[in-house]
């Protein structure tokens, strides 16, 4: 059989054939073919710029805290609230407690001076200050009213002080309340926040798989909102935990001045018994 070759040049005249065979001719032939080269580009990948342009076109632009949490979904408003309010609560009870605390040990530490200073327990009514060591001595003299002249002083002295002991336990506790709320928030507030982030992530993929691109300008919205409740979450719970072991340290000074004025009146009330002074003092007022 002859060649495609060997019939062109039969075909056609021999000047022609050597103008179709030349360089010039093609080059012009490759140019013309770009055209429909890009004409053939797929559709889907057109429809992906495009959807990539809406979804860039629809992001939001504020991307302040305030702005993040406006477009934030509603489950991680929720968690932002939340903390936002543990907040407030964490430093509203550190306000409170200090103020409370400043006063109770002033309180007692002017109340140990008395003590000190006192001779017996009737000299330390009179002279100790309003607080929880004045509330340690009425307990005291309330335990010597009920005792009889019979009773054993040891016996009247290990009442006293079990007395003694139950006041200041109701006062460290009486002093302790609203703290375990910042022990609350220092140990959850992270993972509520945790919470969020999760929540918010997950639907910054549901994002993705809608848009069909993953293009960081479309995902990094949805992903700051969601970072942005642990940032909450840590805001709230570092300052809970810091001025929860504040105020245990501050509490533990406290207690430890009570039990100095526990001391100072079970001595007290020694003295008057070994001394015969509250046997005296209770027949003289019988007498009257």
């Amino acid at each position: 059989m002859r060649s495609w070759k060997a019939l062109r040049r039969d075909a056609l005249p021999f000047g022609l054939v050597g103008i179709l065979d030349g360089p010039k001719v093609r080059r012009g032939a490759a140019l013309l073919a770009l055209p429909f080269l890009f004409l053939s580009l797929p559709a889907s990948a057109q429809d992906g710029v495009d959807r990539t342009a809406i979804a860039a076109a629809l992001l939001p632009r504020d991307l302040s805290p305030w702005g993040m949490f406006m477009q934030a979904d509603i489950v991680v408003k929720a968690v932002m609230i939340g903390l936002v309010f543990a907040t407030l609560v964490t430093w509203t009870v550190w306000l409170s407690k200090t103020i409370e605390l400043i006063k109770a040990r002033r309180n007692a530490k002017n109340a140990l001076r008395e003590l000190a200073s006192a001779r017996n327990v009737e000299d330390a009514v009179r002279h100790v200050p309003e607080g929880a060591v004045a509330q340690l001595l009425e307990g005291a003299m309330a335990e010597l009213k009920l005792s009889t002249d019979r009773m054993d002083k040891k016996g009247i002295k290990t009442r006293v002080a079990s007395r003694l002991q139950q006041i200041e336990a109701a006062a460290s506790r009486r002093i302790g309340f609203g703290t375990g709320v910042l022990a609350t928030i220092g140990s959850t507030g992270p993972f509520v926040g945790l919470f969020g982030t999760v929540w918010g992530i997950m639907n910054s993929f549901i994002g993705i798989s809608k848009s069909q691109t993953t293009n960081l300008a479309v995902v990094a919205p949805g992903i700051a909102e969601a970072l942005l409740a642990t940032a909450l979450g840590l805001v709230a719970a570092i300052p809970a935990v810091m001025i929860y072991n504040l105020f245990a340290r501050q509490i533990s000074s406290y207690r430890a001045l009570l039990g100095d004025g526990s001391s100072e009146i079970t001595r007290l009330v020694g003295r008057d018994l070994d001394g015969g002074a509250i046997l005296v003092r209770r027949h003289l007022a019988a007498a009257e």
